[in-house]
């Protein structure tokens, strides 16, 4: 009798050791799959604000580029300002089509005129009220995106790519 107590007491050990380790692996289980949820999320997230961050920060390089070349539009000299600008907007027009190799002329037009709206403002404030234009002429000036954009001939010179006849 004294056996099968003991016998008995060693199984109910046993039992809620059991009982009580499969419950602990079965926890541990589900806290590991949460913990690898909540990693997941956390780097989609990062992901997505270095996605967001990158963006913002192209969007300010443009702004910036598009303030420089309205100040370089206002300040051309005749002749060496004028191939000056035309040697700048070229070399903006290829960067740009280094990151939108499938961009056309037209829509870069269209890019550099919105921003360049964008920022009109600012440009003019800078400048010396004697010396500024209207911001309406200013803005008058700018390619419409419903029209073909004017600037095509300026930046790569005539149809043919610049070569002679």
């Amino acid at each position: 009798m004294i056996r099968i107590l003991k016998f008995m007491r060693t199984t109910a050990f046993l039992l809620i050791l059991c009982v009580s380790l499969a419950t602990t692996a079965v926890s541990m289980g589900i806290w590991a799959i949460s913990l690898t949820a909540q990693v997941t999320t956390m780097t989609a997230s990062a992901a997505a604000a270095a996605i967001a961050n990158r963006k913002a920060i192209a969007a300010a390089v443009l702004r910036t580029k598009a303030k420089a070349r309205l100040r370089r539009a206002l300040v051309v000299v005749p002749v060496a300002g004028i191939a000056a600008a035309v040697v700048f907007e070229r070399e903006d027009y290829l960067e740009w089509k280094e990151d939108n190799p499938d961009g056309d002329l037209e829509t870069y037009g269209c890019e550099v005129g919105a921003v360049s709206a964008e920022v009109v403002d600012d440009v003019l404030q800078d400048l010396p009220e004697k010396v500024r234009p209207s911001r309406d002429w200013l803005l008058s000036r700018m390619p419409d995106c419903d029209e073909p954009v004017p600037v095509a001939e300026t930046v790569l010179g005539p149809s043919d790519g610049g070569r002679d006849p």
